[in-house]
């Protein structure tokens, strides 16, 4: 199976395979990630996350007090930790869930790839 580096696969098992460039077989996933469905929420908050670095260096180019902008870092962070919790819990409620059920190696890696998700989070 063949993925771009930096492209994971999607969450569902189920695929179709077609025969690919010098034989190589490629799997096209028919599935969706479990965020799809509050992608628009997620894009929106995204959008502001956006809004307020540019504030942040704004802030830096004019030369504001830097308790103000540790204020605003630390609600850019919170707003960041936000999307990310959103989205570990659709990737547990949804990919893990799905992969558990199925069992097997795959449910230990995306398991081993949930906790690792978990760790870098809260490390960060």
């Amino acid at each position: 199976m063949e993925y771009r580096r930096g492209v994971r696969p999607l969450c569902e098992a189920n695929t179709d395979a077609t025969p690919g460039e010098g034989g190589v077989e490629t799997i096209e996933k028919v599935s969706q990630h479990g965020y799809i469905h509050r992608k628009d929420n997620y894009l929106k908050r995204l959008s502001r996350i956006e809004g307020q670095a540019r504030g942040l260096q704004r802030m830096v180019e004019e030369e504001q007090y830097c308790i103000d902008i540790l204020t605003q870092v630390s609600a850019m962070t919170k707003a960041l930790q936000s999307v990310a919790l959103g989205l570990l819990e659709e990737h547990l409620s949804h990919c893990v869930v799905q992969a558990a059920a199925a069992g097997g190696p795959a449910a230990d890696a995306k398991v081993k790839e949930a906790s690792e998700a978990i760790s870098r989070l809260v490390r960060s």
